[in-house]
Formats: structure tokens, sequence, C-alpha cells
């Protein structure tokens, strides 16, 4: 038996079929897979995320911690709400996790970082607080989180909200997010649509979930969800990265911010592995032919051989569709 999240009986309740996911309960499809993938590209379909781990940072050295921690820097961020994405290295320059950072005010923050790497990463972050005194790292175990996405998911999930509520989620921006109460809404997302990210406190996310139902939001498991990033070209931590691979061969330098003198955490192994020249390069591809390519199969190609580390079938293209590292050739890799 695997952990629960706070939707379980929701996901029975629609036929979900179950799987284990980094230790949770997870539904993968509630009957298909490729109908679920549809109707997020076409219409509202939405996924519990309340596996993700979410953990407030504030304190008067929230921000320099944050800067320390991450490979970008949260100091581009000045506006309420608003998100970053990052990655968080070890000090060889390996990706520990990937995850977003939310500015919710000068000397607070909330980071959302994967289900998989949940303990290794409050084990870290705790590590590097101990040089902050002023600060204060809170784990949200009483808050779930789901994500409504697909072109008309925004205005179906804003109708539920109460009136005063509609006006600041209408005007959100992508990549921001805004507090209502016990409730935060942002527009992000895995799936490389339009949508919001719901996280309230965990007794409350059930009676949104079926209010969703009730608006035409299509359940959806974690089938399409791989899906639908690997279309939209978004990395999948485990598979396209992690702490043997530094953001430079994951197809993720443009998350590193290295324009000032910010000490960050793998930053001096970023330095050297750049001087030295980069070994590899992520490389989508998309198969002509019949046939799906999985994970970690080699691809041979004039420039090098390669390994698949993300690989399926795209319902959108009808094709397959994959990720790999490509090494240059006479390069190790």
């Amino acid at each position: 038996m695997g952990n629960k999240t706070p939707l379980y009986q929701c996901h029975l309740d629609a036929g979900a079929k179950i799987v284990d996911f980094a230790g949770w309960d997870m539904p993968i499809n509630y009957g298909s897979q490729i109908s679920e993938h549809e109707a997020v590209r076409n219409d509202a379909g939405m996924f519990d995320v309340s596996h993700m781990t979410v953990v407030d940072v504030s304190g008067g050295d929230a921000k320099a911690y944050l800067q320390h921690l991450l490979a970008n820097d949260v100091a581009r961020l000045t506006l309420s709400g608003k998100a970053l994405y990052s990655c968080m290295l070890n000090e060889q320059g390996g990706v520990i996790d990937d995850l977003i950072t939310y500015y919710l005010r000068d000397n607070f923050y909330r980071v959302v970082i994967n289900s998989a790497t949940r303990e290794k990463d409050l084990a870290w972050l705790d590590l590097q607080a101990q040089s902050y005194p002023d600060l204060k790292i809170k784990f949200r175990d009483d808050v779930a989180m789901l994500a409504a996405q697909g072109p008309n998911a925004r205005e179906k999930a804003t109708k539920l909200f109460a009136e005063y509520q509609q006006s600041p989620l209408q005007q959100l921006s992508r990549f921001q997010g805004v507090e209502f109460d016990d409730c935060f809404v942002a527009r992000t997302g895995y799936t490389g649509e339009d949508g919001f990210e719901i996280l309230m406190l965990s007794e409350q996310i059930a009676d949104l979930w079926d209010r969703l139902v009730e608006a035409g939001v299509a359940p959806c498991g974690l089938g399409a969800r791989d899906t639908l990033r690997l279309e939209a070209g978004m990395n999948l931590y485990g598979s396209d990265m992690d702490e043997t691979t530094s953001p430079l061969v994951s197809g993720l330098g443009w998350t590193v911010a290295m324009s000032d003198e910010r000490n960050f955490i793998g930053r001096q192994a970023l330095e050297a592995e750049k001087a030295a020249g980069v070994q590899q390069s992520f490389v989508g591809l998309l198969l002509l032919d019949k046939g799906v390519l999985r994970n970690h199969l080699k691809v041979l190609t004039a420039q090098g051989e390669g390994e698949i580390t993300s690989g399926s079938y795209s319902p959108t293209l009808q094709q397959s569709l994959l990720n790999f590292p490509l090494c240059a050739r006479g390069n190790p890799c």
C-alpha cells in the first residue's frame, strides 16, 4: 500500500486504474489515456498533483538562501505571485531536482518540488539552511494540489471561484499566481497548454474536483500527463536528468543564471564544464516510420551515439517522439 492523496477516493469513484508512482497510489488513466490526452489538447482536463511537495521558505534570509540554493536567480522575481523554474544542483553540478519557486513577498517564497525526490530534497534544504539564522522552512503537509489544463480550462475553473476572485484569476499572466485566503492559484502547468495549478487545504480539494467534473473538466491520469509534457518538450526528472547530469547537457542551460557573481551551489562545476566544452547536446527526435521508441535505447547518428531518455507515442502527431543526449563524435558520453 502506497501513500494516498486526498483525492484517492475520487479516483476510485471515477474508475481509475491505480499504479505505484514514487511510493504513491496514483491514477495512470481512467479508461483511455489517448482520450484524456486529447481532452487536454482540445478542451480541458485535470490531474491530481497532490503528491508534489510544497515548501514555504520565509524570513529575512529567504532570498539569500534561495539565491545560493538554486541555479536560477530568484532576484528576478519582483511581482507578487511570479514563478521561476530552476534546477537545484549538487556541488558537482548534477541536478538534485527541478522545481518551481513562487515569489509572494520579499521574505516569503513558495517552492514546489517533485514527489520522487521529496526526502532527499527536504534533507538538502535543511542542510543548506544551517548558514542562514533568519530562515524558516515549512513543509506544507496540510495542502493538496490539482492542475486544470487545456484551452478551456481557465474559463471553466474560474467560474467555480467566488465573484471577487474571478477578476484576479482572469488577469493572471503566464507563470504567475495569486493567493486567496487558504487557496493559491497559479497559471502554470506541465502539459504545454494554458491552465491553472490550484493549491488548497487538503479537506477542500475533493469538493473542487467534483465541481470541476460537473463543469466538464475531464479527470486525467499520469499516462496522459507524460505524453503531454513530452510533446511540449518538458523534462522529466529521473529520466532526462538526475544527479549525474548537469543542466548544460540536459537541455536546461536556459535555466542557469551566471551573468553575475552569485555563488550558487554547483556554479564552479558548471563553469569548468563550459570551459572544457560541453560534451553532450539534448536533442528531440520524431520517428517517421511506425513504431514506438522507449527509454534507454541507443541511437546512432553521424554526430555520435546517444541514448533515449524519454520516448513515447504522440497522440497529437500520431508518431513517436523522443529526447536523448547526443555525444559529439570522439567525445566520451
